[in-house]
């Protein structure tokens, strides 16, 4: 199956672009919006009930914050340029870490507040060439699924593997089949932050993690960042080539950078090591491998439309508004579709890849029935409202 996302994706008016907002630079429709805000609210949960703390950040820091993080003088050729505002330069950031990193000094830290798991759905920019982008899969302004948990060292890796098992049960709920994972670790030539010891340590535990959850997977020796060694997991599109959508990376070099302490039991001074992880990428590229991977048919728990609501005539109107307004009142996204014969309307709610067609005609509307046709075909007898949208409520649940 050779689905695009670009082309599938403006089809079923989930995104699009224009060249007066520029390359790179998508922009979320509609029934895009919605699935993409399901998919958000379901990470969230699926964080704030494994303790994470979320935040909110601003996309631009001075040029002095990523001078000091590293990302200046590693990453500047990917950045924006400085903008000069009241005698500062202002930079988009390319990475939500730095800022992360002061929010954790902005309060006095002791070791039993660790470890403390930040998260944000934060804005990132990237200053990527007009060759490289494209469609969803490349971008140069994102919306990254982004955490940072500072921890003592000997707690990095339960951490770690802490993040694998949430990683793998997001892609489970989500649909998503990684392809392959890396263990990306320094190579030569590069300028890279932190000590040697901090490398081994935090390579091990990312190996270590691997081992143990049994997961097969390929060193790339020279892919670390600059700052750390990360685990890579790796999905591919119809095409056969692969695209990174989740990442686990071991950081000592920012919290030595930035000068994060916490009161250690002894009652000294001690250096959190600093996990960086993001379950799903980008919303972006999460996106572009979603609409490939499930030629736009979506679980019904995040389809744009979940219901399209289709009245035989307009005697059934009344009928139709009344289960509307049911199956909003219930947390559904639904359509209530009145133009065209039966037959077209069917169709046309299939080839949308809408979940449900809830069918009223002259035998179901007297007796408050609804017949629910699924997009591959499948018929369900007719049955009462309440008994249909407890059906697709159960199913919505991711």
């Amino acid at each position: 199956m050779n689905v695009d996302h670009r082309k599938l994706g403006r089809e079923l008016d989930l995104v699009d672009s224009d060249p007066l907002i520029g390359a790179g630079l998508p922009f979320w429709l509609p029934d895009g919006a919605a699935a993409r805000h399901a998919v958000e609210s379901y990470l969230y949960e699926l964080e704030r009930r494994n303790g994470y703390q979320h935040v909110y950040s601003p996309a631009l820091g001075k040029r002095q914050l990523f001078e000091k993080s590293g990302h200046w003088r590693n990453f500047a050729d990917d950045m924006f340029p400085p903008m000069p505002m009241g005698g500062d330069d202002l930079v988009l950031r390319p990475s939500l870490c730095p800022h992360h990193a002061l929010i954790y000094k902005s309060r006095g830290r002791s070791y039993r507040d660790l470890p403390l798991r930040i998260a944000e759905l934060g804005s990132m920019y990237r200053a990527e060439r007009s060759g490289v982008i494209g469609g969803l899969s490349r971008v140069r302004a994102m919306q990254l699924n982004d955490a940072h948990v500072f921890c003592a060292p000997s707690q990095a890796a339960a951490e770690v593997a802490d993040v694998l098992r949430l990683m793998r049960e997001a892609h489970r709920v989500l649909g998503i089949e990684p392809s392959s994972y890396q263990l990306s670790l320094r190579g030569e030539g590069k300028k890279y932050g932190g000590d040697e010891a901090g490398w081994a340590f935090s390579s091990a535990v990312l190996r270590g993690a691997l081992d143990s959850a049994g997961v097969d997977y390929v060193e790339a020796p020279g892919e670390a960042a600059f700052y750390g060694p990360k685990i890579d997991v790796q999905v591919a599109d119809p095409g056969g080539r692969e695209w990174t959508l989740a990442t686990i990376q071991i950081d000592f070099h920012q919290p030595a950078a930035f000068e994060l302490e916490y009161a250690d039991a002894a009652g000294g001074r001690s250096r959190p090591v600093m996990v960086h992880r993001s379950l799903v990428g980008s919303m972006e590229r999460l996106f572009a491998h979603l609409i490939e991977a499930h030629d736009g048919a979506f679980p019904l728990w995040y389809s744009p439309v979940q219901l399209a609501i289709l009245p035989l005539g307009v005697e059934q109107d009344a009928a139709a508004d009344s289960l509307a307004l049911a199956a909003i009142e219930a947390g559904l996204r639904v359509s209530v579709r009145r133009d065209g014969s039966i037959g077209a309307r069917i169709r046309a709610a299939a080839e949308g890849r809408i979940p449900y067609a809830g069918i009223i005609g002259r035998r179901e509307a007297p007796d408050g029935l609804v017949a629910l046709r699924h997009r591959d075909g499948r018929q369900l007898p007719a049955m009462p409202v309440a008994q249909a949208l407890a059906v697709l409520s159960a199913e919505a649940k991711p």
